[in-house]
C-alpha cells in the first residue's frame, strides 16, 4: 500500500508538471459490438472483426505495469462470451485495486453468473446503464425489453452485493430534456435497492463511438460543451438544483467526486467560465486500448499512437507518435467528459484541491466563456421568420 501510495504521488507530481509517466488506469473498450441501438451512440454499427484474442490480450497484459484501476466497457462487454476470462487476466497480471465494468444490463443471466464466479478478491464496480423509467429509457436504447432487464440484473445482484464484493450504481446518460423529470423518477425507483443514478450529460460527438477513425472532435475553447440534446437554463438549472440536494447523501469519496463534476457541468453550461479545468493526464496516467488493440489518444481524439497487437508496450508508449499526440493533450483546452475528467483530477490531484478550497464560479458574462448547447429550436411564427431561420 505504501508503494501504491508514493506511485500516486509521483504520478500527481509528473502530471502536473505536464512530464511523461506510465499509466496507471486502464480504459479498455473490449469489443464494440452492442446489442442495443442507442440513440446517442454508434458503437452498434461498427464492426467486431479484428478484436483481440484471449491469447493477445494476455500477451499485451502481461507488459503493462501494474494498475490502480482497470475499467472494462464496451459497446456491450458481456456479447464476448469470454468476458470473464479478460477480467481473471485483468486481475491476474495487473493486479488493479479496483476493477470496473459498465454494462447495459440486458444480458442478466450472464451478468450474475459473472458476478457469482469471478474471484472476489479485488472489489468490483459495476454499472448499469438506465437513461429513463420504463418506455422512456427503452425508446433510448433501441429495445424494448431493455428498462426490465436492467431492473431484473439489479434485483438479482443487489441483496448479495457485500458477498460478491460489489458496488453497484445506474448510470444515467441525459439526453433530452425529459431526462430531468426521469432523474427524479428514476431515483425514487431505485431507492428500494439502495442504488444510485449517477448523471452524466451526453455529448454531441465523440471520436470513440464514430464510423470513422483517426477523428479530432475535442472542444475548440476552454469551457465548451456542446450536449446532444436540446435544453433551455430552466431546464438545466432544475437537474443540477436537483443534483446538489442529493449529495449529501453520498458517502465522502463519492460526494467529492459527483460535486466536482457537478461543478464543472453548471459552470460550462449555466455560469460561463471553464472551471475547474484540470491538466488532461490521456496517454499518460489514463491509457485507453481500443478491441483491435490501437491505443487512443481520448475520448475524443481516436488517432491512435500504436497498436499492442503488432507492437510492444515499449514500443507504443515512447513512440515518437505518442510524443506528438502527448503535445496535443497538453494544448488541448480541455473536454467534461466524466471518464476523461475524473482521470485528469485524480491523478492531478485536482480533486483533493476541490475539496479542500472548492474552485469558486467564475464570470456570469457569457462571453467569458462561451457555453454551447443545443437549444430547442423555437417554431416559426409566420413567413419572415420561416425565411429567416433557413
Amino acid at each position: 500500500m505504501i508503494g501504491r501510495l508514493a506511485g500516486y504521488l509521483n504520478a500527481v507530481r509528473q502530471n502536473r508538471r505536464r512530464q511523461d509517466g506510465l499509466p496507471r488506469m486502464l480504459t479498455y473498450t473490449v469489443t464494440f459490438g452492442c446489442n442495443a441501438r442507442c440513440v446517442m451512440c454508434d458503437s452498434w454499427k461498427m464492426s467486431t472483426e479484428g478484436d483481440l484474442t484471449l491469447d493477445e490480450i494476455e500477451h499485451i497484459f502481461r507488459q503493462l505495469p501494474r494498475l490502480d484501476a482497470v475499467r472494462l466497457t464496451g459497446g456491450e462487454p458481456f456479447v464476448r462470451k469470454d468476458f470473464a476470462q479478460i477480467t481473471d487476466l485483468a486481475d491476474r497480471h495487473l493486479r488493479p485495486m479496483l476493477l470496473h465494468v459498465t454494462t447495459n444490463g440486458f444480458l442478466t443471466d450472464r451478468i450474475v453468473r459473472f458476478c457469482e464466479e469471478r474471484h472476489h478478491r479485488t472489489p468490483l464496480e459495476m454499472l448499469i446503464s438506465i437513461d429513463g423509467v420504463g418506455e422512456k429509457h427503452n425508446e433510448i436504447r433501441g429495445n424494448s425489453r431493455a428498462y426490465d432487464s436492467c431492473i431484473e440484473t439489479i434485483e438479482q445482484l443487489a441483496p448479495h452485493r457485500k458477498r460478491l464484493n460489489l458496488s453497484l450504481a445506474v448510470n444515467q446518460t441525459i439526453v433530452d430534456a425529459e431526462g430531468v423529470e426521469h432523474y427524479k423518477r428514476l431515483r425514487d425507483t431505485l431507492k428500494k435497492y439502495d442504488v444510485r443514478n449517477h448523471v452524466v450529460m451526453a455529448y454531441d460527438v465523440s471520436a470513440t463511438y464514430n464510423l470513422e477513425r483517426e477523428l479530432e472532435l475535442a472542444p475548440g475553447e476552454i469551457g465548451e460543451f456542446t450536449t446532444f440534446g436540446e435544453f433551455t437554463d430552466d431546464h438545466l438549472r432544475e437537474l443540477f438544483d436537483e443534483l446538489e440536494r442529493d449529495l449529501d447523501s453520498y458517502r465522502f469519496l463519492q460526494r467529492i467526486a459527483k460535486r466536482y463534476y457537478l461543478r464543472g457541468i453548471r459552470n460550462r453550461l449555466l455560469g460561463g467560465t471553464g472551471l475547474p479545468n484540470p491538466p488532461c493526464v490521456a496517454l499518460n496516467a489514463h491509457m485507453r486500448l481500443f478491441p483491435n488493440g490501437d491505443v487512443p489518444t481520448c475520448q475524443f481524439n481516436s488517432r491512435t499512437v500504436g497498436n499492442l497487437r503488432e507492437q510492444s508496450f515499449e514500443e507504443v508508449w515512447t513512440s515518437a507518435q505518442a510524443a506528438e499526440q502527448r503535445t496535443w493533450v497538453r494544448n488541448c483546452a480541455g473536454c467534461w467528459a466524466e471518464c476523461e475528467v475524473l482521470p485528469s483530477a485524480i491523478y492531478t490531484g485536482d480533486l483533493l484541491k476541490e475539496w479542500i478550497r472548492p474552485t469558486q464560479p467564475g464570470p456570469t458574462d457569457p462571453d467569458a466563456v462561451r457555453p454551447l448547447r443545443n437549444l430547442p429550436k423555437e417554431e416559426p411564427q409566420d413567413a419572415e421568420l420561416v425565411e429567416l431561420s433557413t
